[in-house]
């Protein structure tokens, strides 16, 4: 599990509500509900995402939040060290060899690179791979978009009703705080839950699309027969210095030049 997702969104609940409560206890808490600000505010929102668009891409936008807690079990610098080990059964015995070596693979991707070698396959796969998540990503910054937007419009609709009503001065003050409930409502949908949502959507894709990339980079390296060696330092380039340097200086690649 992504600890710091979880614990992000948490936190900003826990800094609201100590916020409030600091500032008038539980009854500054029980201002800041209200049904019908709620209905107009999330429920407009999320109707104008489902609008926004098709019915699957609605659902799985939803799901999407889930993978915001999942943490991607991949590991580039383990991914380099599996592909310098098929780079070297490709050297000592063929690229045929390469077919029984894939049955280890648990990563269906490089799995299915290995078996097929085409530079076409693998892009058009990884290109798919990729707009399917920005579509999720697009559901959460379309959310985050129209949540204020819907917030803004419970708000006038409060103050519409507040002017109509303007002769019962007691009934202003309240009347223009529930107005201003839908406003802070949007305003967390924005940015304590969609916002950050789509923030780590976009990492996680980056993160993946950059691992697939060098599988690609990799697999095709070792089709055109080069040198364990070289496509280990070349892989390296898409690690971070401190990852690469985990790798040491490519010992285990160095045993297949023979």
């Amino acid at each position: 599990m992504d600890i710091a997702s979880l614990a992000g969104i948490i936190l900003g609940a826990v800094m609201f509500v100590f916020g409030v409560f600091s500032n008038g206890g539980f009854e500054a808490l029980k201002n800041m509900v209200d049904s019908a600000s709620i209905i107009i505010t999330v429920g407009g929102s999320i109707s104008g995402v489902l609008a926004a668009h098709k019915l699957p891409d609605f659902i799985n936008g939803l799901k999407g939040i889930t993978l915001t807690f999942k943490e991607k079990a991949e590991d580039p610098a383990e991914t380099i060290k599996k592909i310098i080990d098929l780079s070297n059964v490709a050297r000592k015995e063929g690229l045929l060899a390469l077919e029984e070596a894939a049955n280890d693979i648990e990563d269906d991707f490089m799995k299915k690179g290995v078996m097929e070698l085409v530079r076409g396959i693998m892009e058009t796969s990884l290109s798919c791979m990729e707009e399917r998540h920005k579509k999720v990503i697009a559901f959460w910054e379309k959310w985050a978009e129209l949540g204020p937007a819907w917030g803004m419009i419970g708000t006038l609709i409060g103050l519409i009703n507040m002017l109509k009503n303007l002769e019962d001065a007691s009934s202003i003050g309240p009347a223009m705080s529930v107005a201003l409930v839908t406003t802070l409502y949007g305003s967390l949908i924005a940015n304590w839950l969609c916002n950050p949502t789509a923030s780590k959507l976009k990492v996680n894709n980056e993160r993946e699309v950059a691992i697939k990339e060098m599988i690609v980079e990799g697999l095709l390296s070792i089709q055109a027969g080069e040198n364990p060696r070289v496509i280990e330092e070349k892989l390296k380039s898409f690690l971070t210095p401190q990852a690469a340097g985990s790798l040491g200086e490519g010992d285990e690649a160095a045993g297949g030049e023979a």
